[in-house]
């Protein structure tokens, strides 16, 4: 095949398996798993034949020359006749030597590059042609795509896509296989007099590394690389990795690149070794080389007919078989990972104990004797990883080693099938084997970088996809039958598609091909040769376990392995099973294992000792030591401070004190020596001038979201109570009391103390409860004291039991140990005691709400917390939509990682590099040390020589800038100076997270003592909080913090974090993890430098940055995204520096570098000490400005911090290149970060300059204001630019979210992300004290919601034995939950206490009123000025009398304070009051008045209320089965309608009596009815119809109290898109549901159908009882209608001494007493009133009966009303339109004045909910009313709303223009002809009637100024409009269905002789012609 050999196996069967699995390979195109050692052979042969040459690069070497096959000649293809055949010319005769084209003028395409191709015939010229750039190798080598793409500049052909064709066309006459490597050459470019020129070698092989021979034999084909090459492979910012399609071309060089994160993998039985991520166009099959210098190689010989750039990303990659890349060169696992898995951290105990069950694997080798010496030889403490077989007895020096057995558990875990697999057919399942599992090891060994430490997860994922996709198919094909089990997303098996940890390109080999324990040793070697000596197998030369672990020591003690990270020992002896382990000796990794391996608390332990034996002190007097610069101590006794007192601790004391770590100090002293090292208060300076007025405390108030989150509480405990179970009857209690559980920080205790107050919950729960002091009675510590008070809460809630007791066990992930687990102190366990003790479980009365951050640890398989009892906290935005108005945006974890990749500033989260480098330096120095007091003893003595520095109380010549970092220095003076800019010495807050107690104790001494000395105990406060003891601040800082919070108590001290707001001070935060303590939003800097890497659970790690969440004002941009001139790139011109990195020149005042205007504002705000910072550096941006970027292309664009360096500290300077990508300018433009330059100065120098100016002088406010005017940003929170708050350090902070510093470590873990784009801790076990359920689980998906995660881990994860639900299973039962306890998680600092504090009072609210409803309470509207005094009927008369009631006048206005906003209906004797203060037409529905009243025993209720007596009527009736109901369809014929109406009815079996059917179970016939003689004191005769829409929840459709158990027919009527959730909740009502085509319509629709069918089933039922030989006639002809809302009625008493008074009555007594009346028959429509509150007080004059518009509650005679429809079209005012209808026939209307009907607010559904939608979007659309309309035939935005209801509402909105002559004119009204509509409040309507013998008002002598023609029948005739006058102007509207009818009604109504039309005068409404538009017609009286 024209490849050389070397590599091959020798065996004939092997040779034939790889020739038959390449021809298979090369010539698919399909993504199939390929054979593993096809890509084995392949990927053998490329670097040999190109890289195992002679280092003469011009030599024409053969491509086989080292193959053990002789190589075939190469075959010169035959020019084509008659073209030109010169050596330097190309075929078609034109010139290419670059001596003739080198002034020519060539036409280089974009994307192109001029090359210079050497030509065997002509050595000492080039050949000029143009190059694809994508085709060649960058600067460094690497990301050449496979094949060629160039173009002729002789001729200017194009296109050559094959280098053998154009090297053909350029005669390059070649003798051997044309290779782009060997013949392009040069780039070439032009100089300065334009001249083209030969350029820079092309760099084929990249820093010219060399593949060299390992191994006994060639044939082994083992390499290695001499060299470590950092190697970037592109990445596209839109797509995860491996996700590019085929056809997604995209150019390599235009991509920014930066470091990989975690790639997938594709593992199986036999996987090959992993490669680097390929570039974008070679995910295709790549052949990645050893070293990384063919990482971008193509196809496996050459590009064959399947293959091109754009299509590689669609096939299956072949990956190197020998050659995975060195660990530099890969950056797949870019970040520290350590093996330690939570619930599986071991302790490092010695050997001797662990070995006595281990037995020897040889004679030879009985044991392995460790060699004395070795810590202190190799200064490491190998660890040894149990793998396979057991490990050899240890001797001699035990303790120097550490052994785990993590890889043997995850072996074992991975070899251990889901039961699901274990019986799987005939072709069972297999795990991987133990050859396999070792190989991917060894792969995975490989890709770690140095400063990398493995992960035992990313190993358990690796080795799970390889056995999925080993098994695809038969995964696969088990999965079909069970899909339909599945249970969402997260329940199947996955394949994810991504992995961390290896390359994605990895195929799998067949069954049919095993991998060999003879295989395995050579396959590891070759794996591990390719990163020269970070990785070394042992294995052909091994004949046991413990000669090679003998071998490993000795190597040790030689220094042999000093850059070996791993050593991987392999046996394979014959006949035996293979056995492994694998020995941990990089330094740097062997630290990290063995601290991983203490528990959290032995970790401090250990760090104790540490510190009490004193082994700490060479450590802090190296530290102390500045080499040249001298004494940290003797420079600080050399400060002289005017002001300063004598320190009352001697001078030798001090000194011993401060030097030394012992703990000896308790924590008494402590606080003592706080008090000690503060002097006595100084007389400050007078009151300043100015005042900074932007201060506020935010935290006592209740955000918008805060209440939302404490609704959905409360809606979680209706639900509770709702559901069918009874666990919990809300109805029985009257009161709620609470305790609130906190973990035992006393900080934290105070704080939720003061939020409790400040809430004023207690206020309505306890009234003896009057100070905050006494409200820490409901707030405990889980410590020793809780026992008791959780006691007295049982004993209380078994004798309340009318009282609802809430635990709130806030903070609830601390402790979740098991009571049997207890620790010796007793702290843990104790709330699985208390919490979950029997007593509290089974109380009725006992409601649990866990609250956390981080409720992981609570969500296994053995949870007591229900999934549905879940609350998550809400997003509060949805793209970028503030959805709660709240004015704040919250930056978490998600927040500060966007900042990190933003690139357009400096990101909020980040890393030292300064710091990090000392650190690990001291780590080597110091291998005994805890890296924990290591890391924290170096950051205090930065912290101590910044103060020392920005204080400006040391000689710049000592050069104190050199042993700080730029970050820590930064810090100081940002501290130093901010206090000073604001009036009232506002500053901000810095954390200092130190976990350790004593090394927190040992920094807040040593910190102290060193501002003592400077003399700064006035400029800011050092504080040590301590969980255990109380907040201890100094007096002068305590008066401050009284001022600006206007407290007057002589004895207040602040107890909380919180009150430290705007208080200058470093907070040093110790203990073992944060309790819930609350951060001021004064915090600017959240140092986190020192916290723990060994623990990576994701709780430990969210827990620490969640002391850095924070909420911002949404008002300003987002940090990582600040727009031009924008206040956050201004807020932080207080900064020294904004890199750490000594290296980085011209951004050391902010942000970015500094622009003219950013330096006036530097000078402004940080005074004199940065004035020549900022002179110093102008110059410096000059220079940056004036370089060429292009002259550093390798810097500003690669990636280094995810990229090991073989050199670890060699880059310190590119760190924040990187991670921030580009600093902006003030003007928001990024400025490319730029690699040291000898012109430019140093920081140092520029930080020297610093220290060598005076100390910072206040600038005077006049001053201030004059500077800042310039600088000051539109968006500023300051309202003018010249206010004194603009220094206020306090007022810009808090809108920006704080820093975070973060170890090296973790910032590299949380920056990355796994597959599905998540950051890397969320793929970490979730908490300490639970592990995972199976090594078989998917990945958690980006995609996944809060629940979703809950279910993913209440399926994945199970508790340990001492977690606290260990024992929460029960045998047979899966679910055990606790029914009354619920979980609120939301994230850190957001907000949960303030949530669930308004739960509580809410909660306690809603128990008071849980019997109260909002009631609408409005007085009547349209009050007549002239009121008539007529009684018509006695006071005491019961029924109404026809006679009298036709004598009264009918009362045409509207009453009803619903109707405020339409038309009022003229009427002649009505005389309107004018206004004071007219309402707008907006806040009409808004204002509506309500009131609240407790609801009477016969109130209505919906679907929520349940009670024992409703339990039948609901549907729990035992003799029918609930939901049991049939579905039954009713036709009838309607002339309106046209054609048959088609009903349905759903009827329950129980109320089957109230219908008449063919047969029983047959053909419903009718609704039986009754007669008008029967009467029962048990029955409502009349049939209750409730239309409804959207309120099956809220509907009140229970009547079962309201007919106080009387028998009644009640239908609810729905749309038929509503049926079956209607039927869901009212299982046991009628439903008629309405036909298809009135889904969309109206009330009026509902009404009409339900008064015709009424009739119609009026006459069926006069039928059956006439063929039954019964009267006709005798049948009752009422119904009633009801709204949905009405929950009450009331009667007047008129017997009462004091007058008239309301009660409430039943609906049973309303309705019988109605239908009683002697009269009846003779009445069309019958009501009552609207109840108000000052319904009788307003009107003493009131008949007791009324004519007049009636609403709401309607009694109506279907037999008299038969010729009087409702509108079947109306959407509003349909009531009003048939009542003025049915007056106009003659018919009598009567109200009952008596009876009053209280109506609910339900907010939510109901037929006035309306939504103006256009068609192409069914998202509510903003559509004004002017849109309703338009002109016919014209191209306009049609809407998805009915023609009728766009008429309405543009008649209602727009009539005083459609009618000017109308608007306010009450004296000359608007003419409505047969029909009422809503021409706005505005316009008064005057309604008329155009039938024969119809009653009208009388319209003599009124002169009209409008004319309303709605659907004109035949009886509007030319004549009967002529009795009507017109005002000159008035205008006429004419609507009809079509445009033909209306031009039809025109001439027929001949209104051309009295109206003037115009063309433009007609519209349409906005619906396309298939929804059928109505057309109007506007016109003009003459």
């Amino acid at each position: 095949m024209g490849n050389s050999y070397a590599g091959q196996l020798r065996t004939t069967r092997f040779e034939e398996v790889l020739h038959n699995s390449i021809e298979a390979s090369l010539r698919s195109n399909t993504i199939v798993p390929r054979p593993v050692f096809s890509q084995l052979y392949l990927e053998t042969e490329q670097p040999l034949a190109h890289d195992g040459r002679a280092d003469n690069d011009d030599e024409d070497d053969e491509d086989g020359s080292q193959s053990n096959s002789p190589p075939k000649p190469y075959q010169l293809k035959p020019p084509p006749e008659g073209c030109c055949t010169t050596d330097g010319f190309c075929q078609a005769g034109k010139d290419l030597r670059l001596s003739s084209l080198a002034s020519n003028p060539l036409d280089v395409p974009t994307g192109f590059m001029l090359v210079g191709v050497r030509s065997p015939s002509l050595p000492e010229n080039l050949l000029v042609c143009a190059v694809d750039r994508r085709f060649l190798p960058d600067e460094r080598g690497h990301n050449a795509l496979l094949g060629f793409s160039g173009n002729c500049l002789g001729c200017g052909e194009k296109g050559f896509r094959y280098f053998t064709e154009f090297s053909n066309h350029i005669n390059l006459k070649l003798s051997t296989q044309p290779k782009k490597q060997k013949y392009l050459k040069y780039h070439l470019y032009r100089n300065n007099q334009g001249v083209l020129v030969k350029g820079a070698p092309i760099l084929w092989r990249g820093h010219e590394g060399r593949i060299k021979q390992m191994g006994s034999s060639p044939s082994e084909g083992h390499v290695t690389s001499d060299e470590q090459l950092p190697n970037v492979a592109l990445t596209h910012p839109s797509h995860t990795h491996g996700s590019y399609t085929a056809g997604s071309h995209v150019d390599p060089v235009s991509l920014p690149q930066q470091a990989e994160v975690p790639h997938p993998i594709t593992n199986g039985s036999h996987v090959v070794p992993p490669t680097a991520q390929p570039a974008v166009n070679q995910s295709g099959p790549g052949r990645p080389s050893a070293t990384g210098i063919h990482a971008n190689a193509g196809p496996p010989k050459k590009r064959h007919k399947g293959w091109s750039p754009e299509s590689s990303a669609n096939s299956v990659p072949e990956s190197s078989g020998k050659n995975p890349p060195s660990s530099s060169t890969l950056s797949t696992l870019s970040v520290p990972f350590l093996i330690t898995n939570g619930g599986r951290s071991e302790t490092a105990a010695t050997l001797s104990s662990s070995q006595a069950s281990s037995t020897p694997l040889s004679p030879q080798w009985p044991s392995v004797t460790i060699p004395d010496q070795l810590l202190h030889t190799c200064r490491r403490q190998p660890v040894i990883f149990k793998g396979h077989g057991s490990l050899p007895q240890l001797a001699g020096n035990v303790s120097e080693v550490l052994i785990s057995s993590l890889l043997h558990q995850c072996y074992l875990s991975s070899q251990t099938l889901p039961r699901v697999y274990q019986h799987y057919g005939p072709s069972p399942i297999q795990p991987l084997s133990t050859e396999m599992q070792i190989l991917l090891t060894v792969y995975y060994l490989v890709q770690l970088g140095s400063d990398q430490v493995p992960l035992i997860e990313d190993l358990e994922q690796i080795f799970m996809r390889s056995w999925r996709e080993s098994h695809l198919s038969e995964i696969r094909q088990y999965q079909q039958p069970q899909a339909a089990a599945t249970q969402g997303r997260h329940y199947g098996i996955e394949v994810p598609s991504n992995l961390p940890g290896l390359a994605q390109h990895l195929s799998l080999p067949p069954q049919s091909q095993p991998l060999t324990p003879s295989q395995l040793p050579w396959l590891a070697q070759l794996a591990a040769s390719s990163c020269g000596e970070g990785v070394v197998v042992l294995g052909e030369q091994i004949g046991s376990l413990a000669q090679g672990i003998q071998q490993t020591f000795n190597r040790l003690m030689e220094g042999s392995l000093e850059n070996t990270n791993y050593v991987v020992i392999i046996v394979t002896a014959p006949g035996q099973e293979t056995q492994s382990c694998v020995i941990v000796t990089g330094k740097h990794q062997c630290r990290a294992l063995a601290e991983s391996m203490y528990s959290p608390s032995d970790g401090l332990k250990e760090i104790n000792h540490q510190l009490s034996t004193g082994i700490a002190q060479e450590l802090i007097h190296y530290c102390n030591s500045l080499g040249q610069d001298g004494d940290l101590d003797s420079l600080l006794d050399n400060v002289t401070v005017g002001s300063s007192e004598p320190s009352p601790l001697s001078s030798g004391q001090e000194h011993t004190e401060e030097r030394s770590l012992k703990t000896t100090h308790s924590p008494n002293d402590l606080q003592t020596l706080s008090s000690k090292d503060s002097p006595s208060p100084k007389e400050r300076a007078s009151s300043p001038k100015y005042t900074c007025s932007e201060y506020s405390i935010e935290w006592r108030e209740v955000r918008p979201i805060q209440l939302a989150v404490a609704r959905k509480l409360l809606s979680h405990v209706c639900a509770i109570a709702d559901s069918s179970t009874q666990n919990l009857d809300l109805g029985s209690f009257d009161r709620i009391s609470f305790l609130i559980l906190v973990p035992p920080s006393e900080v934290t205790f105070q704080q939720t103390v003061l939020h409790l107050w400040s809430s004023g919950v207690l206020r309505g729960l306890d009234q003896e409860c009057v100070s905050q002091r006494e409200a820490e009675r409901y707030v405990v510590k889980m410590d020793h004291g809780a026992q008791e008070r959780i006691d007295t809460l049982i004993r209380e809630a078994h004798s309340n039991s009318y009282t609802l007791y809430i635990l709130v066990h806030d903070h609830a992930h601390w402790d979740v140990t098991s009571d049997s687990c207890r620790t010796s102190d007793g702290a843990l366990g104790l709330v699985d005691r208390l919490l979950n003790s029997r007593q509290v479980k089974d109380a009725p009365n006992i409601v649990i709400l866990h609250v956390t951050s981080f409720p992981f640890a609570l969500q296994t398989q053995y949870t007591r917390i229900s999934p549905y009892n879940e609350i998550h906290w809400p997003s509060t935005f949805s793209n970028d939509v503030d959805l709660y108005h709240e004015r704040t945006r919250y930056y978490g974890v998600s927040e500060l990682l966007d900042s990190t990749r933003s690139g357009s500033s400096l990101p909020l989260m980040r890393y030292d590099s300064s710091f990090e480098n000392m650190t690990s330096a001291l780590e080597e120095r110091f291998p005994k040390l805890h890296s924990a007091v290591i890391r924290t003893t170096v950051l205090i003595q930065h912290y101590c020589i910044a103060l020392m520095a920005a204080s400006g109380r040391i000689s710049s010549s000592h050069n104190l800038h050199k042993h700080t970092s730029v970050e820590t220095l930064e810090i100081m003076q940002s501290l130093l100076t901010a206090a000073q800019h604001c009036p009232s010495h506002h500053g901000h807050m810095v954390v200092l997270r130190i976990p350790s107690v004593a090394l927190a104790a040992w920094a807040h001494r040593r910190l102290s003592r060193v501002r003592r000395q400077l003399g700064l105990e006035e400029s800011f406060e050092i504080i040590l909080g301590n969980p255990h003891q109380s907040l201890s601040i100094g007096q002068s800082f305590t008066d401050q913090i009284k001022t600006w919070l206007k407290i007057h108590d002589a004895d207040w001290v602040p107890q909380t974090y919180l009150e430290l707001e705007a208080l200058s001070c470093i907070l040093i935060l110790s203990g073992a993890e944060p309790l819930g303590e609350s951060l001021p939003r004064s915090l600017k800097y959240c140092d986190l430098r020192v916290i723990s890497c060994s623990y990576l659970q994701r709780t430990t790690i969210e827990q620490e940055l969640g002391l850095a969440a924070y909420l911002v004002r949404a008002e300003s941009r987002p940090p990582h995204d600040p727009g031009p001139g924008s206040d956050l790139l201004e807020s932080d011109a207080d900064k020294l520096s904004s890199t750490d990195n000594e290296e980085e020149e011209g951004q050391e005042n902010g942000d970015s570098p500094l622009s003219s205007r950013k330096q006036l504002q530097s000078c402004t705000e940080n005074g004199a000490l940065d004035s020549l910072l900022t002179q110093s550096t102008s110059s410096v941006n000059v220079q940056k400005r004036t370089m060429d970027l292009k002259q550093f292309p390798s810097q500003s664009q690669t990636h280094p911090p995810h990229s090991s360096q073989s050199t670890p500290y060699v880059q310190p300077a590119l760190h924040h290149q990187t991670h921030s990508q580009a600093q902006t300018s003030s003007q928001g433009q990024p400025i490319a970060p730029l690699p040291p330059h000898p012109q430019i100065q140093s920081q140092n120098q520029l930080i020297s300059q610093v220290n060598s100016c005076p100390p910072p002088q206040v600038v005077p406010p006049s001053q201030s204001r004059r500077q800042h005017s310039k600088s000051t940003s539109s968006g500023s929170l300051s309202p003018t630019s010249s206010s004194p708050h603009l220094n206020c350090s306090w007022a810009r902070g808090v809108s920006r979210p704080p820093s975070v510093l973060l170890p090296r470590a973790l910032y590299d873990i949380i920056t990355g992300t796994d597959s599905s784009g998540l950051p890397r801790c969320t793929s970490f076990l979730p908490h300490i004290s639970v592990s995972w359920a199976s090594s078989f689980r998917p990945l958690l998906s980006k995609m996944m919601t809060c629940t979703e995660q809950s279910l993913y881990y209440r399926q994945w994860t199970v508790p340990c034995s001492s977690h606290m639900d260990s024992s929460n299973r029960t045998e047979g039962r899966s679910d055990n939950f606790h029914p009354r306890r619920l979980l609120l998680s939301g994230p850190p600092q957001v907000g949960k206490t303030g949530a669930y504090l308004h739960f509580l009072g809410i909660l306690s609210r809603m128990l008071i009123r849980l019997m109260e409803v909002d009631i609408y309470d409005e007085d009547d509207i349209n009050h007549n000025s002239q009121v008539d005094d007529r009684q018509y009927h006695p006071p005491t008369a019961s029924w109404p009398n026809p006679d009298v009631m036709r004598t009264m006048p009918f009362d045409y206005t509207i009453h009803d304070p619903k109707y405020d906003d339409i038309s009022s209906v003229y009427n002649p004797a009505y005389k309107p009051i004018a206004e004071v203060n007219p309402v707008r037409q907006e806040d009409v529905y808004l204002r509506r008045r309500t009131t609240r009243i407790k609801l009477s025993k016969y109130a209505a209720y919906n679907t929520y209320h349940h009670c024992e007596q409703c339990h039948q009527y609901l549907g729990f009736n035992p003799r029918y089965q609930m939901y049991e109901s049939t579905l039954h369809a009713f036709t009838f014929t309607h002339l309106l309608i046209g054609e048959e109406v088609q009903l349905y009815f759903i009827i329950p079996k129980s109320k089957e009596h109230y219908f008449s059917f063919s047969q029983p179970g047959g053909q419903l016939e009718s609704m039986r009815l009754p007669l008008t003689s029967d009467w029962s004191p048990d029955c409502i005769k009349s049939p209750i119809f409730t239309p409804t829409t959207g309120r099956h929840e809220h509907g009140l459709f229970n009547l079962y109290h309201a007919m106080d158990g009387a028998s009644h027919l009640h239908i609810l009527v729905v749309k038929e898109y509503e049926m079956a959730v209607y039927k869901k909740y009212w299982p046991n009502h009628i439903m008629l549901v309405l036909p298809t085509v009135f889904n969309g319509a109206g009330i009026g629709a509902a009404h009409f159908l339900i008064k015709e069918l009424s009739y119609h089933n009026l006459e069926l039922e006069r039928t059956r009882r006439l063929e039954g030989g019964g009267p006709a006639g005798d049948v009752w002809p009422f119904i009633i209608l009801a709204d949905d809302s009405c929950v009450m009625w009331n009667t007047v008493d008129l017997d009462a001494h004091s007058g008239p008074v309301e009660h409430a009555v039943s609906l049973k007594q309303v309705l019988q007493h109605m239908e009683a009346c002697p009269d009846l028959a003779m009445y069309g429509l019958c009501g009552i009133r609207k109840w108000s509150s000052r319904g009788l007080r307003g009107n003493k004059h009131r008949d007791s009966f009324s004519r007049g518009h009636l609403h709401d509650f309607l009694l109506l005679n279907v037999d008299l009303s038969q010729n009087v429809q409702y509108d079947q079209n109306r959407f509003t005012c349909h009531d009003v339109d048939f009542v003025l209808r049915l007056h106009s026939a003659g018919l009598l209307v009567c109200r009952f004045n008596s009876f009053s009907v209280m109506k609910k607010q339900i907010a939510i559904g109901g037929y006035r909910t309306f939504i103006i939608k256009t068609k192409m979007t069914d998202v509510p659309t903003s559509v004004g009313p002017s849109q309703y309309v338009c002109a016919p035939d014209s191209k306009h935005l049609f809407l998805a709303t009915p023609a009728q209801l766009l008429l309405e509402k543009y008649l209602q909105h727009t009539s005083q223009k459609l009618f000017p002559l109308s608007t306010k004119n009450y004296t000359h009204p608007a003419l409505s002809v047969d029909c009422y509509l809503n021409l706005g409040p505005e316009v008064t309507v005057c309604f008329v009637s155009s039938r024969p013998h119809s009653i009208n008002i009388s319209t003599t002598g009124l002169l009209f100024s409008g004319l309303l023609l709605c659907f004109a029948d035949s009886f509007v005739t030319p004549g009967f409009l002529k009795k009507f006058s017109f005002l000159k102007g008035a205008t006429l509207c004419v609507i009809s269905a079509d445009r033909s009818s209306l031009r039809q009604t025109v001439g027929r109504l001949e209104l051309e002789e009295e109206w003037r039309f115009r063309l433009s005068d007609e519209f349409q409404t906005a619906n396309a012609k298939e929804d059928q538009p109505l057309f109007f017609l506007t016109g003009k009286h003459i």
